[in-house]
């Protein structure tokens, strides 16, 4: 392997893939309380794009555990976009562990994420209809 070829995937795009036991009822999931629609489809498929990164839903069997988080959003504003999607239906998770801790669906997170140039992070959480957990954050400057 020579240099060029040892940053082959650092140079490549990635995209999320999460399962979906019922596909229409995903694509609706993702169109009323998300307001996205696919850029594409196939049988077995749909294909989103959102801030110029794909991520695609497809039919699958196994059933998602939603016990981390599958793929998040970073906003600008944590509030007006928890606030957005409530209102659209969907439902955010409520945490109180120690150290996590959501107040109406938003969580304070500690830590230092020198590469964004924040201190921290505010989160929110819900599952899609097929139980993959998805986030909401913001950085926290």
């Amino acid at each position: 392997m020579n240099a060029d070829d040892s940053n082959v995937l650092a140079r490549a795009r990635a995209a999320t893939r999460l399962p979906a036991q019922d596909l229409d009822r995903a694509r609706r999931f993702y169109s009323e309380k998300l307001g996205l629609e696919p850029v594409d489809e196939r049988p077995g498929g749909l294909l989103y794009r959102c801030g110029g990164v794909d991520f695609a839903l497809f039919q699958s069997a196994g059933a998602s555990p939603g016990t981390f988080t599958q793929m998040g959003w970073e906003v600008d504003d944590i509030e007006t976009a928890v606030a957005a999607l409530k209102r659209r239906g969907v439902v955010f998770e409520e945490v109180d562990l120690p150290g996590l801790r959501t107040r109406d669906g938003i969580a304070e997170i500690d830590g230092n994420y020198p590469s964004k140039g924040a201190r921290g992070e505010r989160g929110a959480w819900f599952r899609d209809s097929e139980g993959n957990m998805l986030g909401v954050g913001e950085p926290v400057v």
